[in-house]
């Protein structure tokens, strides 16, 4: 963690960094107000959580917006290369009509073979690797040749491909492990995962009731299982009581210009879905490019079921039958997400007893 007062190298580096993205005047080598100031911009930019510290993953952004697209030559290694210069290179082949997957900033497989079936539409050396040739290929062609975004289109339409029964779908619970709301949260996982269960869902549990994962490991998880929808619960907390109310949060990033449609869509219906049901405030969905969201595979959403420093939002949630109420409302939620317009019902009033009657299961 690196905050106001500390020096160092490191500090120069990163004030060099926010220094060339115009977000501070002159680099140095102390950690002043002024670079808390810049480093909460940049974060606020970014997707990140708001702190003005740099923690580890607002460290691995502020370095991997040092590239831009051409100053390096992109190609699958170990570590994958990430970076702004990725993301711009991703952007751009889709806007193209070509598949690089998901603009994540990490160069896989997929963004090789896109830029490889790139560079055999151009005529320049079929290698995988964006050098300065296949650069200056997408700069010249970027100024006459545009597109829609397949690749959304593409993810939406596998979603509606799937249809609307629940019984094949593999849906990914994601309590957290928090110490103080990790039973919590691990009770209504479980609630969520009975009703799935009884619909005919292949459910995944990231963590049993006394383990405590690493993100990466719940992401390694979430991953392997080739999840339809993975759906991370948490309880948030705030130094001020007065904070209060449920957020959603999904994949996207304003500065890329590019979110998760199937991300964007539950969030979107699960907020509606559980403030409809209950007290809880309506604090939005927000796009974050926190590495849950980033690197998950499937259509990932974050739910911040109030906060454990409220004590409206805190007895709620320590009612057993309050916590029925979230994992119905969930549940729901995911069976809208697969429903057509002229299928769904109205925000709060389908139950899952209307989805057995309606067949929608095996």
């Amino acid at each position: 963690m690196i905050k106001p007062g500390d020096r160092g190298d490191v500090v120069t580096a990163v004030t060099n960094t926010l220094h060339r993205l115009g977000l501070i005047s002159v680099p140095t080598d102390t950690f002043t107000e002024d670079v808390a100031s810049a480093v909460r911009a940049f974060q606020q930019e970014r997707g990140l959580r708001v702190t003005g510290e740099i923690d580890l993953g607002t460290h691995a952004a502020i370095e991997e917006a040092r590239w831009k697209l051409g100053d390096r030559s992109l190609k699958v290694d170990s570590p994958p290369m990430r970076g702004d210069d990725v993301a711009a290179l991703q952007s751009r082949l889709i806007d193209m009509g070509f598949n690089p997957g998901r603009v994540d900033g990490i160069y896989g497989a997929i963004t090789e073979s896109a830029v490889k079936e790139f560079q055999k539409s151009v005529g320049v050396t079929i290698d995988g690797i964006c050098g300065p040739g296949t650069v200056m290929s997408l700069m010249r062609l970027m100024r006459t040749v545009t597109g829609g975004a397949p690749t959304q289109l593409r993810d939406q339409a596998v979603r509606e491909k799937r249809g609307p029964a629940l019984a094949d779908k593999v849906i990914v619970l994601d309590p957290s492990s928090r110490s103080d709301i990790a039973e919590t949260v691990y009770d209504i996982a479980q609630k969520i995962e009975g009703r799935l269960i009884a619909l005919g869902v292949s459910v995944f549990l990231s963590r049993s009731a006394t383990s405590s994962p690493k993100e990466s490991e719940r992401i390694q998880l979430a991953n392997s299982t080739d999840a339809d929808l993975v759906v991370s619960l948490s309880i948030d907390k705030y130094k001020n009581a007065k904070a209060e109310g449920l957020s959603t949060y999904f994949y996207g990033s304003e500065l890329h210009g590019i979110h998760s449609i199937v991300g964007e869509r539950f969030a979107t219906i699960v907020q509606r879905e559980l403030v409809a049901r209950t007290d809880l405030l309506n604090s939005r969905t927000h796009a974050k490019t926190w590495d849950l969201l980033r690197l998950t595979k499937a259509p990932t959403v974050l739910l911040e079921l109030g906060y454990n420093t409220n004590p409206k939002d805190a007895s709620r949630l320590a009612d057993s039958h309050f916590r029925d109420v979230i994992a119905e409302g969930l549940v729901v939620a995911i069976q809208r997400l697969y429903l057509s317009a002229e299928e769904d019902a109205k925000t709060g009033t389908l139950r899952i007893e209307d989805l057995r009657r309606a067949g929608i299961r095996r």
